[in-house]
């Protein structure tokens, strides 16, 4: 990743805090730790982050304190709570200040990426016109359209199956994470979404089954890939 994102991280619990970090910097992203909501503070006016997670209960400066203090800077930047707390009033209470996710420990740290990552997903895609349309092989795939061009024959979409080619088309000939696909599209990775998927990556092979340069391979354990030559168009 050559242009890292970069993560302002608030956590007191030091081991956790230093775990996370080392993972998500294991991840690609570049992540600055902070043990309490007063440095955070300093460390975000003093620097660029694209996106902040921040422990609820925080000695100086707790987290809701802090994410109103940055959201008077920034109103725009990606905001996770990390709490061990799951009352509904906190719930609510983050997502007032304008929470974008809400994690409750204990959690798993993949977890975390995957959320981040769909989140980051979904500002790069506010912030830039997204790719409209893309010509894999013979096909030319419309994904505001919902349809799959193949010369003069248009082949409708259902939603799902027009989010999951637009997702591999998203990491095309790369590989799309199986639970990052599951969380952006069916928002929770159970067993019966996992099977659902599997179903539209099946309706999806056939749909591209005429052109034999394009094909969706499964990577075992990691998810899946569009190979298929290609090229954008805005």
């Amino acid at each position: 990743m050559d242009n890292k994102v970069k993560i302002l991280l608030c956590e007191d619990d030091e081991n956790l805090g230093t775990l996370l970090r080392e993972f998500l910097q294991a991840k690609g992203f570049n992540a600055d730790l902070c043990p309490d909501g007063e440095k955070g503070y300093k460390a975000f006016l003093q620097n660029q982050y694209d996106l902040c997670v921040l422990d609820v209960m925080m000695p100086k400066k707790d987290g809701f304190s802090l994410a109103q203090d940055i959201r008077n800077v920034n109103s725009e930047i990606p905001i996770i709570f990390l709490t061990a707390k799951n009352i509904k009033d906190d719930v609510l209470e983050g997502f007032k200040i304008g929470a974008d996710d809400y994690i409750t420990k204990p959690f798993s740290m993949e977890e975390l990426v995957f959320r981040i990552g769909a989140i980051l997903r979904r500002v790069k895609g506010k912030r830039e016109q997204e790719v409209t349309s893309y010509k894999l092989g013979k096909y030319t795939f419309d994904t505001q359209k919902q349809v799959l061009l193949d010369g003069d024959k248009v082949i409708k979409l259902t939603t799902k199956e027009s989010e999951l080619l637009a997702l591999l088309c998203h990491n095309i000939n790369d590989v799309l994470e199986r639970n990052f696909a599951l969380k952006t599209i069916w928002v929770d990775d159970n067993y019966f979404n996992a099977r659902s998927m599997d179903v539209y990556i099946t309706k999806l092979r056939k749909l591209l089954k005429d052109d034999p340069n394009i094909e969706i391979i499964n990577i075992h354990g990691k998810g899946y890939k569009l190979v298929a030559p290609t090229s954008e168009e805005k």
